[in-house]
């Protein structure tokens, strides 16, 4: 197969372009940057930008899937600077794909497209769209996953993954963060504490991406349908960092705020940061305060009977691993 991968350089792209030219397929990335150290094990790098449209058309040429992983993340910004690459981005790709008649395109989406600061625990793909966002990034991915599902026909096969708060060697964002403000002391546990969560290991996520595009066919019930992913495996949310600070020898948590007190203090910064155009990210908002208070986890069943998805690894698994590529660092 020859494979294109939108965002082959971050945490999630990297892992399936390894697995891709694991098992023999011929792989390039598409992304911003150089990245050398793919180059080495037989991938081919193609810099550009989302928003750029003949770039990615010519990127495309060719080939005969496309992984789609590429997007702004974050719980902060102006809508134009997620809007931009996330939908515009995902208009280009959906156009170069029936420009050079590429057959399947996998989406990665993420759970916080359905997230409308109400708990989930357990549902399925059933649960619907929230009426209102809170959230640029979450807003955003939505539109672009509705888009994607439209897009599914005959000469398009698409499926939107949703793989849910993804952790790893190599994760530059989610567990980096945490640690940070843990040694800074700025960690602070928001609500009772009893709110449970999934969490992905990163390689069974990009195992689940090649397992939906292998099912893609017409008429399958993988076609135009969007999956949950994550190791099935629900935990307690702020047990689960302590468990993992003590493992790190990093202080514990101590102080405590209610959800109702995060949210006022996250909507305070976000008025004050939105006013005075204060640079990167406020280190609260409602959003963030909602998903550290409420539960958020999902039912993997449908991923499990339509294209055959098992995680490889148990949790205990997933964050030994962790565990392992982390004390390297520390």
């Amino acid at each position: 197969m020859e494979v294109l991968v939108t965002g082959g350089g971050g945490f999630i792209g990297r892992y399936i372009a390894e697995q891709l030219i694991a098992r023999g397929d011929t792989v390039s990335i598409f992304a911003r940057g150089d990245y050398p150290e793919l180059k080495k094990i037989g991938i081919r790098s193609i810099r550009g930008d989302l928003t750029d449209s003949e770039a990615i058309r010519q990127a495309c040429a060719g080939m005969d899937i496309v992984y789609h992983i590429a997007a702004k993340p974050g719980v902060w910004g102006s809508w134009e600077s997620f809007y931009q690459p996330n939908v515009i981005g995902t208009e280009n790709m959906i156009a170069a794909c029936r420009s050079q008649k590429v057959p399947k395109l996998i989406f990665t989406s993420s759970p916080s497209v359905v997230f409308g600061n109400r708990s989930h625990e357990g549902v399925d793909e059933s649960v619907p769209y929230p009426k209102k966002y809170e959230n640029f990034y979450s807003h955003t991915k939505a539109i672009a996953e509705q888009k994607i599902i439209q897009a599914n026909d005959a000469n398009l096969l698409t499926v939107s993954l949703r793989p849910h708060l993804v952790i790893g060697p190599r994760d530059p964002h989610l567990i980096p963060r945490l640690i940070q403000r843990a040694i800074s002391g700025k960690l602070i546990q928001v609500g009772n504490g009893e709110n449970r969560i999934d969490l992905t290991y990163v390689e069974d996520a990009a195992r689940a991406h090649l397992l939906a595009a292998d099912s893609l066919r017409p008429g399958s019930p993988t076609a135009g349908s969007v999956y949950f992913i994550s190791q099935g495996e629900p935990v307690n949310l702020w047990e689960w960092i302590q468990e993992l600070l003590n493992k790190l020898g990093l202080p514990p948590i101590k102080r405590k705020i209610s959800l109702s007190a995060a949210r006022m203090i996250g909507a305070s910064m976000e008025f004050g940061y939105g006013l005075f155009r204060i640079k990167g990210e406020p280190r609260m908002t409602r959003f963030l305060a909602c998903e550290l208070a409420m539960s958020h986890y999902y039912d993997i069943s449908r991923a499990k009977q339509d294209f055959g998805f098992e995680p490889r690894f148990s949790m205990k698994e997933a964050v030994d691993k962790l565990l392992a590529s982390l004390e390297l660092k520390m």
